[in-house]
């Protein structure tokens, strides 16, 4: 797809400002917090997984970790649950916390893995619940 003179300039500029980030953290793990309303916007959620392949592609590893709050209000809805909040922190009872680790781990979580292979990654998904059991454990 060709490129406009005025977009090649722009981006040349924005990879000029970059080169200096990209020199400090090339080879380290980067931590990128990806909030559930970020994931409402579907040009937002491609400009993410792009973003993500890019930094890998710079040589940082990117370790995403995300959020889903719109996602989980909307299932707890479908369910007949309203969400609670108490001084804007959610409060899971058993029946909602199934809810929640039902769309984080089953539905944005893949979701996320998708986009990102979708734009050349080759991301994969955890859960804390992937390391064999439920129980926070001393490392």
């Amino acid at each position: 797809m060709p490129i406009s003179p005025t977009d090649a300039t722009h981006k040349a500029q924005v990879l000029a400002e970059a080169l200096p980030y990209i020199r400090r953290f090339h080879g380290k793990t980067i931590v990128v917090k990806y909030g559930g309303n970020a994931m409402t916007d579907e040009k937002l959620k491609h400009s993410f997984a792009r973003d993500v392949v890019l930094l890998k592609l710079v040589g940082m590893d990117p370790v995403v970790v995300h959020g889903g709050g719109p996602q989980i209000d909307d299932v707890l809805k479908r369910v007949g649950k309203k969400g609670e909040y108490i001084q804007g922190m959610r409060v899971t009872d058993r029946e909602t916390m199934d809810v929640v680790e039902m769309v984080l781990g089953g539905l944005v979580n893949k979701e996320i893995v998708n986009l990102i292979n979708q734009h050349g990654g080759r991301a994969i998904g955890l859960t804390g619940k992937d390391g064999s059991s439920s129980a926070p454990k001393k490392c």
